[in-house]
């Protein structure tokens, strides 16, 4: 068989169908939506703001003393009212309460989030769960706090029963999403051979989950030791924002407020670092 030394290849051009572009029309009218909601709230702002400035207010004087009281609760910290001591037991408190609501919200939450996983759970209990959990977390935790004040009276049960249910909403949500990220191929080729839920939770989900359960558990702790701090003052709970709300508002003095506030931004910077090593671990 005698073979061509130069074999010829005749191009051939492909048919090019039309091309579909996806038009900018949806891009542009998500643009101007965004820009006239801008544009309305900032002129509502414009013109809402001159009513509810006072008449005898000074702008000149206000930068003033508030450049005034930062330099005194920042450069000039010292205690008259109290001791360290004691603002160490309020410290304390806001710091129990922060980990009390954490710790019964994160359990809570678990048994929340497995009947919420959509591999788990028929497709009505997951909506109804959600909307629900949904309804809680859009009401602030404070605002909750003072609801249960009605029932329970201003204190530390109003606050733990408050910052808890907030808690289990926030955590819900959370867990469930990290559930339903897991490779499905692992659950299902356990349903495929005839496991029960119990077990699949125990030898899957759980420990798949724990790295994104720490965490997360340990973001809503920051989150409830503001909230501890917040509710101290705004609900009678103790703790140092009670003790901040007595200083700045009742005694006036920024001197021990400065202290305080030192206290909080150093248990903060405890936190921060604590944080940063669980996402070390983590990513390992």
């Amino acid at each position: 068989m005698i073979k061509p030394e130069n074999q010829i290849s005749i191009p051939t051009q492909l048919p090019s169908g039309p091309r579909l572009s996806i038009p900018l029309r949806f891009r542009d009218r998500r643009r101007v939506t965004i820009l006239l909601t801008l544009a309305v709230l900032g002129y509502i702002t414009l013109m809402t703001l001159p009513t509810m400035i006072p008449s005898h207010f000074k702008l000149t004087e206000a930068l003033m003393s508030f450049a005034e009281n930062i330099k005194i609760m920042f450069l000039q910290p010292r205690l008259v009212n109290t001791t360290f001591i004691s603002l160490l037991g309020v410290l304390g408190q806001s710091i129990l309460l922060a980990f009390l609501t954490t710790l019964i919200g994160s359990v809570l939450a678990f048994f929340f989030a497995l009947a919420s996983t959509r591999r788990l759970a028929p497709t009505s209990l997951v909506l109804g769960i959600q909307s629900f959990m949904a309804v809680i977390r859009a009401i602030p935790t404070v605002l909750w706090v003072l609801i249960y004040s009605v029932v329970f009276g201003l204190g530390a049960n109003a606050a733990v029963v408050g910052i808890t249910f907030h808690s289990v909403a926030y955590l819900t949500k959370v867990y469930a999403d990290s559930m339903d990220e897991l490779s499905p191929e692992i659950i299902e080729t356990m349903q495929a051979m005839g496991l029960k839920k119990s077990a699949i939770i125990r030898q899957a989900i759980i420990p798949n989950l724990i790295p994104s359960y720490l965490s997360w558990t340990f973001i809503r702790f920051e989150i409830n030791f503001a909230d501890a701090i917040a509710v101290g003052a705004a609900a009678g709970a103790g703790g140092i924002g009670y003790q901040l709300f007595m200083s700045s508002s009742f005694y006036f003095n920024f001197h021990e407020v400065g202290v305080m506030v030192y206290m909080i931004l150093a248990f903060a910077l405890v936190l921060e670092i604590i944080s940063y090593r669980l996402r070390a671990v983590k990513h390992q």
